[in-house]
């Protein structure tokens, strides 16, 4: 099987959604000529031309509101955002128009919109380009929401939110774009709401998505040599929710570790322990643990940013803390 980097299977995504239906149109900022951020829409203006690939100003507000209107007018537009931060800026448009218009117009009018863009620290970027903030677009009903964290489900994710009737935001990680990883030729649309066992274990139920799965598996061999054996579950996406895959391994193991990248409280891993809580609270045998980045924004020196975000140690000793 051929091996691609994140960015080469998103990529590859975009061509073949292009090839496959001529409604789909991308805009953002510098996603023509210089190929994006992290070169992700390299070649692809080349390949469909300046009316399908449409470099705009830096106003997300702009661009993301032209993208609706797109939608709502019988095309499929893919809006990036340069970074998630940025999201702040567009977010009458995405929040209040393009996902609550079906709704609004009682099923006359739908959003085929999917944004993509990249969240997350260990770059020192600092506070304003390092934030992760899906647990803000999981509050707001109307729109799915992915976050691949290997290039096999980057290009399925990304496949299926093209097949979406209504608003989808596929959130990658900054770190990820080089990691490498099979993907086939021919790879299917991966459907939303399924979560991939990335590990099977019997002791704890480790859940994550996006990077932080990577320090999750590292974490899971570390503790496989103190004995402890863990099962790591991918989400793969938050919205909709794969809670049977969760349930039916909760069951086996009985102790949950939720890890992620977005600041610890009222991240997504608190909504996540409820519905735990709420369902599977029978078959705990320890309190949920959660591993996130601590409250404070993301520091610029990098030392300080380590300090702030999750890493495999620390999920270590979170499930250290469950099982013993």
């Amino acid at each position: 099987m051929r091996e691609l980097t994140y960015s080469q299977a998103l990529r590859e995504a975009l061509y073949e959604e292009m090839a496959r239906d001529a409604n789909i149109i991308l805009l953002g900022e510098d996603i023509g000529v210089y190929g994006g951020l992290f070169k992700v829409t390299d070649g692809l203006l080349a390949k469909y031309g300046p009316n399908r690939v449409l470099e705009t100003p830096i106003s997300e507000s702009g661009f993301i509101g032209a993208a609706v209107g797109l939608a709502m007018c019988g095309k499929h537009p893919m809006a990036e955002l340069m970074f998630m931060d940025f999201a702040w800026v567009a977010a009458d448009q995405i929040f209040n128009q393009a996902c609550k218009m079906r709704q609004m117009s009682g099923g006359q009018v739908s959003v085929p919109l999917v944004i993509r863009t990249q969240q997350g620290g260990g770059r020192g970027n600092a506070a304003q380009h390092s934030q992760s903030l899906e647990a803000h677009f999981a509050h707001i009903p109307g729109i799915k929401i992915a976050l691949p964290s290997t290039p096999y489900d980057a290009k399925g994710l990304l496949k299926q939110a093209f097949r979406e009737n209504d608003p989808v935001i596929v959130i990658e990680h900054k770190l990820l774009y080089n990691t490498k990883g099979n993907v086939p030729e021919q790879l299917a649309p991966i459907p939303f709401g399924v979560a991939d066992v990335k590990r099977t274990g019997k002791d704890v139920t480790l859940i994550s998505y996006s990077r932080t799965v990577l320090h999750a598996l590292e974490a899971a061999e570390t503790l496989a040599q103190a004995g402890i054996d863990v099962e790591v579950i991918d989400l793969r996406t938050i919205h909709p929710l794969d809670m049977d895959t969760i349930a039916k391994s909760v069951r086996k193991t009985t102790r949950v570790v939720i890890a992620h990248e977005s600041h610890r409280n009222a991240g997504f891993g608190a909504e996540l322990s409820a519905r735990i809580s709420e369902t599977c609270f029978g078959w705990l045998d320890a309190p949920i643990e959660r591993v996130g980045a601590l409250d404070v924004p993301i520091a610029y020196s990098q030392p300080l940013e380590a300090h702030t975000l999750p890493s495999p140690d620390k999920i270590v000793q979170a499930v250290k803390r469950v099982k013993l």
